[in-house]
């Protein structure tokens, strides 16, 4: 692999874009219009700009590697990819589309691989005419700072193929853990019913929002509560994850407390619109937000 392709550059997209790029790969990022993608390339500029400033690396480093950046509108422009990782929203249809897309003008060699959290890497291959060349990457967010990488195989992976995929993750100094393609795969399918017992526990009144995620911080020794994390992930993409796990497996532990989809729907999406469980007008200080419950 010398050419990655990385189809998205929001928050994920951006993230992959850079790792690549430090790691020495030439990267064509393709997004929808030319605002999406100004934003984005923007985004990489400013990481790497960041890590000049830090000393992290040199001017020269930081020119060099975005050098090996390309910016395109045009689903087309992939097609001299090696290998394409897709970081569109975590939709089925959106994905399937891409992905539809993406095997009509791509040569047959190409690998193709999802960023997806939750959603059957089996269903996404299936609309492609490489289904043994297919992996899911999933990727945590930030995509530069998270040590891990769930690398996903299906019944139709090839073995060469997947061992590629985990020497690519290697190389971008992640480490990979191998997962079947189960909704949810490793870490969602553990974290998610913790997380939706969160919000439970709040709907129900057991404590407040600031109580709930200071007693899973100082009495589990977490980074952070359960709800500022779940406002962290997007109530949306939670809310997205634990659908397609209450629909696999049908068990009471995935399926969405009703205030979290009443806030999805009202546009209460966490930390990317402002509001969800706190208030993040001040990134640095975020407040817990008295829902009415």
């Amino acid at each position: 692999m010398e050419t990655i392709g990385v189809v998205g550059c929001g928050a994920m997209g951006a993230g992959i874009v850079q790792v690549a790029l430090q790691a020495g790969y030439a990267v064509v990022v393709r997004e929808v219009n030319d605002a999406f993608l100004k934003k984005g390339i923007e985004r990489v500029s400013n990481a790497f700009e960041k890590m000049t400033v830090k000393g992290t690396i040199t001017s020269e480093q930081k020119e060099d590697s975005l050098k090996r950046l390309k910016g395109v509108t045009a689903l087309e422009s992939l097609s001299e990819c090696d290998f394409i990782i897709e970081a569109v929203p975590e939709d089925m249809s959106l994905k399937l589309e891409t992905f539809k897309a993406l095997d009509a003008l791509c040569q047959p060699e190409v690998v193709f691989a999802s960023n997806t959290s939750s959603l059957s890497v089996s269903q996404i291959a299936s609309v492609t005419s490489r289904p043994g060349k297919f992996v899911g990457l999933h990727f945590f967010n930030p995509a530069t700072v998270m040590p891990l990488v769930e690398v996903i195989k299906t019944i139709r992976t090839e073995p060469p193929v997947f061992e590629s995929a985990l020497a690519f993750v290697r190389s971008l100094k992640k480490t990979p853990v191998v997962a079947k393609d189960n909704a949810g795969f490793i870490v969602n399918l553990l974290l998610t019913p913790f997380l939706l017992s969160a919000i439970s526990a709040l709907q129900s009144g057991v404590a407040s929002t600031a109580d709930i995620d200071a007693g899973m911080k100082l009495g589990c020794s977490h980074p952070m509560g359960p709800l500022m994390l779940a406002d962290f992930i997007g109530l949306d993409v939670l809310l997205s994850g634990a659908n397609s796990l209450f629909e696999e497996y049908n068990e009471k532990q995935y399926a969405p407390p009703a205030i979290m989809k009443r806030m999805v729907t009202l546009g209460l999406l966490g930390q990317k619109t402002g509001r969800g469980f706190y208030d993040w007008s001040d990134p640095k200080n975020p407040k817990p937000i008295d829902l009415g419950l």
